[in-house]
């Protein structure tokens, strides 16, 4: 393991007087929209200091993009030295990180305006805080959808019951300490990844809750292609490996419903009929109002198709 040390974001917090801030964006193979992430996040009115760790994962790191830096605006770019994907990625960006704060933001999204004056603001206001999220503006298909938290504080207890998808990756900004010194870093050993953000949550939130704003700040664009759409494999034994780390989901009927659901219909798209069953019938055990059993039941059956459902959950702005 490499750390990058830089010395120029702290030495910038101490001329402005406001915290230092590292944005991570984990790449691979999408320099178009990379570079629209990282032109959004040097465009943010925040006046303290802002570097963007760019972390190339199993691609060529691309060196051009430190020309984007402006004062007290840096780029770097590194290559991801950890576990190949998403959460090693990120986690090579944030042992690279030098600011006070650490923040995420995947290579298809973007900030919009506004976004981290608001939420350094609000952690300030809640010094026992250790993250903060934001709504998201999904974009599917053509189309946008809104989609806000009516919440401004988020406990364990809630995570469990519901993944509150609101609360998405690009939109977390993070006390550095929390994640070298605290709850810790990204969990690497998650089958392909798959729900890393959600077990990142869930674990933040036994430290402290977690503080949300009630406005859509991030652009999140889903297409096929930042989707798990054909790793139903891999979606089933990471949401089981999930239950498994989190006893917790016991106390809360509805969200191991839920979960059970998902894995229901992970299993019935791989064509896997009697598994399908076997997490549907676990999952209305729990609740028998819960969807994703049903769904699951429909294609397992064949009367409806995977991809047809998450088409149309897509197209408003939801996923399974």
């Amino acid at each position: 393991m490499v750390v990058v040390a830089s010395t120029g974001p702290a030495r910038g917090a101490a001329m402005t007087g406001h915290p230092s801030v590292s944005t991570v964006v984990p790449t691979r193979d999408r320099p178009e929209l990379l570079r629209a992430a990282v032109r959004a996040i040097l465009d943010q009115d925040y006046p303290g200091p802002v570097e963007v760790v760019v972390v190339h994962d199993q691609s060529e790191p691309d060196q051009s993009l430190t020309q984007l830096s402006r004062l007290d605006r840096q780029v770097r770019v590194i290559p991801n030295q950890r576990t190949p994907g998403l959460a090693g990625a990120r986690n090579s960006g944030t042992l690279a990180a030098v600011g006070e704060f650490v923040a995420f933001c995947d290579d298809d999204d973007e900030w919009l305006p506004g976004k981290l004056r608001a939420q350094i603001d609000a952690l300030a206001a809640a010094p026992d805080a250790q993250l903060i999220s934001c709504g998201i503006r999904v974009s599917y298909d053509g189309k946008t959808v809104d989609r806000v938290l009516a919440s401004d504080s988020v406990t364990l207890a809630d995570l469990l019951r519901d993944r509150m998808t609101e609360l998405h990756p690009s939109t977390f900004l993070i006390r550095a300490a929390a994640l070298r010194a605290g709850f810790g870093l990204v969990d690497e050993e998650i089958p392909g990844s798959y729900a890393e953000d959600y077990e990142f949550l869930l674990r933040a939130a036994r430290s402290a809750p977690l503080v949300n704003l009630c406005t859509p700040y991030v652009l999140v664009r889903w297409h096929r292609r930042s989707y798990f759409a054909q790793r139903w494999d891999t979606i089933s034994e990471a949401l089981q490996w999930l239950l498994e780390r989190y006893p917790e989901f016991g106390t809360q009927p509805a969200g191991a419903a839920r979960v059970s659901g998902q894995i229901a219909f992970a299993r019935a798209a791989c064509g896997d009929r009697r598994a399908a069953m076997r997490w549907a019938r676990h999952a209305l055990r729990r609740n028998p109002r819960e969807p994703r059993a049903y769904l699951a039941l429909a294609v397992a059956g064949r009367v409806l198709r995977a991809d047809t459902v998450l088409r149309t959950l897509h197209r408003r702005g939801r996923g399974i």
